[in-house]
């Protein structure tokens, strides 16, 4: 399975860059295939590693904010790997026929 998601840690100030780097540690130290952007994080493997992840993650950002706001968003397709870098080639592929 594939799960977005974003943590925000509200009540305190504008820049939480810092403690949302606290989330980001934490997926990528699980090992498990992963990548973030502007918006989300994003992880790959089975439902309960991916949900510890997350778990873990927000923790981590409850840890130093005292309200913690979570978007999650998961592609459950079983027998699926590599989804994380499969799913984007598959539309360069389809770009790169125009």
């Amino acid at each position: 399975m594939l799960i977005a998601f974003s943590i925000t840690p509200l009540g305190t100030g504008e820049g939480v860059g810092e403690i949302v780097a606290e989330a980001v540690r934490v997926v990528r130290a699980s090992g498990l295939p992963n990548q973030t952007d502007s918006m989300f994080t994003t992880i790959e493997g089975d439902w309960d590693e991916v949900m510890a992840v997350v778990k873990d993650a927000v923790d981590a950002v409850a840890a130093r904010a005292p309200r913690v706001s979570l978007v999650l968003k998961a592609d459950i397709r079983p027998g699926v790997t590599d989804g994380l870098t499969s799913k984007v080639e598959t539309i360069e592929r389809y770009l790169s026929a125009d």
